[in-house]
């Protein structure tokens, strides 16, 4: 999934001067209240990435957008791509040193949030200021990018909000701050799976599956080049795809399993794994010969994309093998 830059100029509907001005008073508010008590309002390093569900979205990103901007980070699991970005985010949450809060939402446990944000695929970044969602970008992007967008997003909120962000105890354990900030170790083949995201990130996934099947050629039982691997091969083929056409095609034909082949690879790029599954399954059932048999690899393909421990596979590979036998 290419990164999709989202335009910061969306936020002067965001600054209205009646929103601007209830925001700047809840964020003097805020950091009066905590001189009141005796406190400074500090927080802790680790405090600056929290994991958010439905049940305390109001409380940890709508409320908290009055004094600092929240990034949503919408992730998943089995999301090759998330697992690339979300460790930059975090990593820039602390470099960043209270600025903007990271709130990350799993997506699997909490679809009526991605709903609400109209979330498309993932991985999915948006912002959140003073009560107001903004989309701010889609997809791996860069680190550069990533950068480039959240200053943006700091100035603007500093200056049409008056949110200056959160402190961050300067007293903290430094470890804590290291701890938050730590590189992995370096393996023999992080070069290579490094040049993998790289690849990726430029959109380069011809490159991308090359990097990986270099890694897999001197150990095939590496899982991270493994899940990487797929993930190139299935945006490999979506890149030149037209999805009106393709979702057009497949409405059409649904006894054509290559059509129904292509549209189940848009549905994962989307997000919709039972979409893409089902879809898959139902070929499967419908079809024989060759074309049952190229349903069938590319269900087992996408099964490796979303990851074998994931619930949605365990389930789709009982309904395969209901629908062979």
């Amino acid at each position: 999934m290419q990164p999709r830059n989202m335009s910061m100029s969306g936020v002067v509907d965001l600054a209205a001067v009646k929103a601007a001005q209830e925001a700047k008073a809840k964020a003097e508010q805020a950091r009066a209240e905590a001189a009141r008590q005796g406190g400074t309002g500090a927080v802790s390093p680790a405090d600056l990435v929290i994991d958010v569900d439905e049940a305390g979205f109001e409380r940890d990103v709508l409320q908290r957008s009055a004094e600092v901007p929240v990034v949503i980070d919408f992730w998943a699991e089995w999301c090759q791509p998330c697992k690339q970005l979300s460790p930059v985010l975090e990593r820039l949450a602390v470099e960043y040193d209270g600025r903007f809060l990271l709130a990350k939402i799993d997506v699997d446990a909490n679809q009526m949030l991605m709903q609400q944000f109209g979330v498309q695929g993932i991985p999915a970044v948006f912002a959140v200021v003073a009560g107001q969602a903004l989309p701010l970008f889609q997809g791996a992007a860069g680190e550069a990018q990533i950068r480039q967008t959240l200053d943006q997003l700091v100035q603007v909120a500093e200056q049409r909000f008056g949110l200056t962000g959160l402190t961050v105890d300067p007293e903290a354990d430094p470890g804590e701050r290291a701890e938050a900030v730590v590189e992995p170790p370096a393996g023999p083949y992080d070069a290579l799976l490094e040049a993998a995201v790289q690849a990726l990130d430029a959109g380069d996934f011809g490159g991308a599956v090359r990097a990986y099947q270099n890694v897999l050629a001197d150990d095939p039982g590496n899982t991270e080049a493994k899940l990487g691997l797929a993930q190139a091969e299935l945006l490999h083929r979506v890149q030149g795809m037209d999805p009106q056409r393709v979702r057009r095609e497949a409405a059409d034909r649904p006894g054509d399993a290559q059509a129904q082949i292509a549209a189940a690879d848009l549905d994962l790029v989307g997000g919709h794994v039972e979409d893409a599954f089902g879809r898959l399954i139902d070929t499967v059932a419908r079809t024989a010969g060759d074309e049952r048999d190229a349903a069938r690899l590319r269900l087992v393909e996408l099964f490796e994309v979303v990851g074998p421990d994931d619930p949605r596979v365990t389930a789709a590979r009982r309904a395969l093998a209901r629908a062979l036998f």
